[in-house]
């Protein structure tokens, strides 16, 4: 499989990971003057700062977006990356100091005990930043994340981090950009391949893989189900350099849950914290409201989709060539 596109130019993506491989945290430094939008489709989240997003907020950003294990202890990690940048005179400004916009969500990993992540952490992660194509597999805030929890976690398949990109092109030339998606994949649902087969899921006693969604047609609430709420996630920033604003923004990540629900099964559950970012850092004009504006994103949307569920698949697949 040939190698995908880097990340578009300006964004950089760093890690820290835990020494014993339990937990971690990723960053995603972006652009100056990016836009950001999110959706939010989990039951069970932990985030900070997302309400900046929201087209109808002031706020201009984010600086960054910060994506962790430590469940919500380590949203702690997004007060490191905040400092991080403070040091280099990225924010809003304001008359005293600038101020950073840092998005952070989480994964649950506290299985692992140990060492949460913090300000350190984040500050580390940042610091570790670099632009091109990522690192992937089980690191970061991917370090901990496993998939097809249904038999509980130690019958469930290794993830992490996993990243794709594409190239957009409209047919005249005029619209050009790079569509890339960035994905931490602890869901409590299985990972799909493009055909429907099992990637990831519970593995039955003797190791042959099942389906969460057959097993839980046969769930019986009241007889001891392995499933704890707030242990899955999928994370994910899409990153462009189309020159969307934060509605366009808020419209692609909208859009891109559509390959999460294209790669994980079940997905969107009162007990997963799916979080679906776009950051847009293109300089150019848009076109004024209408249908070509409407096509334009609806394209761009459409192309998040697919390398989304190319990324979560690609974290799995990542995990397992690690070993």
């Amino acid at each position: 499989m040939s190698a995908p596109p880097p990340l578009p130019p300006g964004f950089r993506v760093g890690h820290w990971t835990r020494r014993d491989g339990g937990t971690g945290v990723t960053a995603l430094l972006v652009p100056p003057g990016a836009r950001g939008g999110v959706s939010v489709l989990g039951g069970g989240t932990g985030t900070r700062e997302l309400e900046p997003l929201s087209p109808a907020a002031n706020a201009q950003g984010p600086n960054a977006i910060l994506l962790t294990g430590g469940s919500a202890f380590g949203l702690a990690a997004a007060d490191g990356a905040m400092r991080w940048l403070a040091e280099r005179g990225i924010g809003r400004p304001t008359r005293p100091e600038v101020v950073p916009l840092v998005c952070a969500a989480v994964i649950f990993d506290l299985h692992a005990g140990g060492r949460r992540p913090g300000p350190e952490e984040g500050y580390a992660a940042c610091e570790s930043a670099r632009g091109g194509i990522p690192e992937r597999g089980p690191l970061g805030a991917g370090a901990g994340a496993a998939v097809g929890k249904a038999l509980g976690r130690e019958r469930a398949t290794r993830a992490g981090v996993g990243y794709a990109a594409a190239l957009f092109a409209t047919a005249s030339g005029r619209a050009r950009a790079t569509v890339a998606a960035l994905a931490v994949v602890n869901a409590l649902g299985d990972v799909l391949t493009a055909d429907g087969s099992l990637l990831g899921g519970p593995r039955a006693p003797g190791g042959a893989m099942l389906r969460s969604s057959e097993l839980f047609a046969r769930l019986d609430p009241g007889g001891g189900w392995p499933l704890e709420p707030g242990q899955g996630t999928t994370l994910v920033c899409i990153c462009t350099d189309a020159p969307l604003g934060k509605r366009d923004c808020t419209i692609v990540a909208r859009m891109g849950a559509a390959g999460v629900a294209r790669a994980v099964d079940p997905v969107f559950t009162p007990l997963d914290g799916d979080v679906i970012f776009c950051v847009a850092s293109g300089t150019g004009a848009m076109p004024e409201p209408g249908v070509e504006r409407s096509l334009l994103l609806s394209a761009i949307g459409s192309l998040a989709a697919g390398v989304v569920a190319d990324a979560i698949r690609d974290a799995v697949r990542s995990a397992a060539s690690s070993r």
